[in-house]
């Protein structure tokens, strides 16, 4: 609902504009008139008083500015936010900017993921590419060998900024072997030479062989010009067979390297990634569907040589890569007769589902739980959202909107997912986690740990990432990872600061989620949270509008103390949060003007809570 905020006076507009209301003939004039149902249209002209239709107009004025209605109760819907919410992976930003970054943020989690580390080689630091770039084994970038692998040093950046670690273990039983090219090249998957054929392009318009290293210009795609896939090629061509035994010697390292997750080391291990697409990303070593009981013996075989050696870790899977993987064990071109047969044999239960089951049935049988969390990937399908950039207006009013499907039944997808299954989809994904979970193996908590919304270099994907991280603290969700973190002068990074440390003295959103509702969220959205040091009730309110907006909160079941601090970032100041003055805190609510394209935090004192003053701030702030 909104309400009607009354225009300033008319006498105050003349005075403001140089003339007099008693005056006989001023040289300004103003005149005030009833207007549409809600509204006070103004007129401003020149002329002698009384205003005519002879005078010039100076201003004529619409509806009365309304407000948003915003609610808050603070003693409702009480549960503690998880910090790795608020996680990144760390692929796609240089080692240095990464750090920048994750130092200034205390970032909770960081990933070693993606295609890459299906087949990473702890013991020689080579990781082959799959699809991404012509399935060469590539060095991975490590300066400093002599003191460990890259994951160690992955790890031990880690320790260093008190950021806990993922790491990925390999499952589909190879990895890259010993480098052998002798001239600086790399092995390859589909040599153009051995295997004799014309390669399409990597993709279109692309190069069909590596461009960037002519030592390896022989390595191509794997791909016809025709669009057949060369097959029966050699997997030692780039790859050595391997085991569990392997992958436990792995953790082995890492325990004796950092300790046992309960004292500090590695904390979380992930299943592989996205298994699904096995037979497209890494179809050189394994070109078949990874299959229901595939996945289903690989989580057994790793999950418990991974608990035997550290029973404090926490273990991650299937790590689908999304939506029709969630319910096919692997899924290519539609229709895919080899993914329905696949789950045709498996009674036609959507794999998530039968992977929950079977999960919970190993635990009953052996009495230890070798899946902690159902970790999925998720990237909105909508047309030109996902990893994208920010696109025309169109485009942008889709991302805010898309940004429902992580919880919204009555949103509709837009895009092909509405049309799967039973059709006209609402993906609600968060709530969907959940009802599997609580109907397949209760206990095991949610993590997406590949997500992106797109824009992290525009307004516009900061306020989708702003609200994106509000959703996951409401939800409950219990862990996630932004894939490709943005740069740290970029409006994705400063929608995080807003959370992680809005004013560069470690000042952050709270950590127990309460009750917030806006009257109309997709207008304006807001998530709020008390902090648990010091009772502080903290709003983040996002206005996802092109205009300003005046926002009035009712707070219930909190008592404030003092006046609300405001922060702010928005389209106006891309480069820094801005302190705004203090807003009052009076009769049970908080009135606000929210700019537009903009993310505001409210932080509110309650009783034994400090508002911190100025000080030292970090240089992407400003007091005013």
């Amino acid at each position: 609902m909104r309400h009607t905020t009354p225009l300033l006076s008319t006498f105050l507009l003349v005075a403001l504009l140089g003339g007099s209301a008693a005056a006989p003939n001023p040289p300004i004039a103003a005149g005030r008139s009833p207007g549409r149902s809600g509204s006070a249209d103004l007129a401003v002209c020149l002329a002698p008083s009384p205003c005519t239709t002879t005078g010039k107009p100076l201003m004529f004025g619409g509806p009365a500015q309304q407000d948003v209605d915003l609610s808050v109760n603070a003693a409702v819907d009480q549960h503690p936010i998880s910090p790795y919410i608020y996680g990144m992976n760390s692929y796609g930003l240089d080692a240095g900017a990464f750090e920048a970054l994750a130092s200034e943020l205390r970032l909770p989690l960081q990933r070693w993921g993606g295609n890459i580390t299906t087949r990473y080689n702890w013991q020689n630091d080579l990781a082959n590419h799959g699809s991404d770039w012509f399935f060469e084994n590539i060095p991975e970038d490590n300066p400093n060998p002599a003191t460990g692998n890259a994951a160690d040093h992955f790890v031990a950046r880690g320790l260093r900024l008190g950021t806990d670690s993922l790491i990925t273990i390999p499952l589909i039983g190879y990895v890259a072997k010993d480098r052998s090219t002798p001239n600086g090249g790399y092995d390859c998957g589909f040599s153009v030479i051995k295997y004799n054929y014309t390669p399409a392009p990597l993709y279109p318009g692309g190069p069909a062989t590596d461009p960037d290293n002519p030592a390896s210009a022989h390595c191509g795609t794997g791909k016809r010009t025709d669009g057949t896939f060369v097959t029966n090629n050699d997997t030692a061509d780039t790859s050595i067979v391997v085991d569990h035994t392997f992958m436990q010697d792995w953790v082995r390292h890492l325990v004796e390297r950092f300790g046992t997750a309960a004292n500090g080391g590695v904390k979380f291990y992930g299943l592989d990634n996205e298994p699904g697409l096995w037979h497209e990303t890494h179809r050189d070593v394994h070109p078949q569907h990874a299959s229901y009981d595939e996945l289903r013996d690989r989580a057994y075989q790793y999950g418990a040589a991974i608990k035997a050696v550290d029973p404090s870790a926490s273990i991650l899977g299937p790590v689908q890569d999304g939506w029709t993987r969630y319910f096919y064990a692997a899924y290519g071109d539609y229709p895919d007769p080899i993914a329905q047969q696949d789950r045709d044999n498996h009674g036609g239960t959507p794999f998530v589902e039968w992977y929950l089951q079977q999960l919970r049935a190993y635990e009953q049988q052996h009495g230890i739980r070798i899946l902690d969390y159902l970790d999925l990937h998720y990237y909105p399908q909508a047309p030109g959202v996902t990893l994208s950039p920010a696109g025309d207006a169109a485009t942008q009013a889709l991302r805010l909107r898309s940004t429902r499907s992580l919880w919204d039944p009555t949103y509709i997808d837009e895009s092909w997912i509405r049309d799967t299954e039973t059709g006209n989809i609402a993906v609600q994904l968060i709530p969907r986690m959940r009802a599997w979970v609580d109907a397949n193996y209760p206990g095991t908590r949610l993590a997406i740990s590949e997500y992106n919304w797109g824009a992290l270099d525009h307004i516009n994907g900061a306020l989708a990432q702003a609200d994106v991280l509000g959703i996951f603290g409401r939800e409950g969700l219990d862990m996630a990872m932004l894939w490709a973190p943005p740069e740290p002068d970029q409006p994705g990074a400063f929608a995080f600061r807003m959370y992680r440390n809005y004013d560069g003295l470690g000042g952050m959103f709270g950590d127990i989620s309460v009750h917030a509702t806006s009257a109309d969220q997709g207008q304006v959205a807001i998530y709020a949270a008390r902090r648990s040091n010091d009772g502080a009730l903290t709003l983040m309110i996002i206005n996802k509008t092109g205009s300003a907006q005046h926002a009035s909160t009712t707070l219930t079941g909190f008592t404030p103390t003092g006046n609300a601090a405001i922060y702010r970032y928005s389209a106006a100041n891309l480069g820094a949060i801005v302190r705004e003055p203090d807003q009052p805190v009076q009769d049970g609510g908080l009135r606000i003007t929210l700019p537009a394209e903009s993310i505001t935090l409210a932080v509110i004192p309650g009783a034994g809570s400090v508002i911190p003053g100025a000080g030292s701030v970090f240089l992407p702030f400003i007091q005013r």
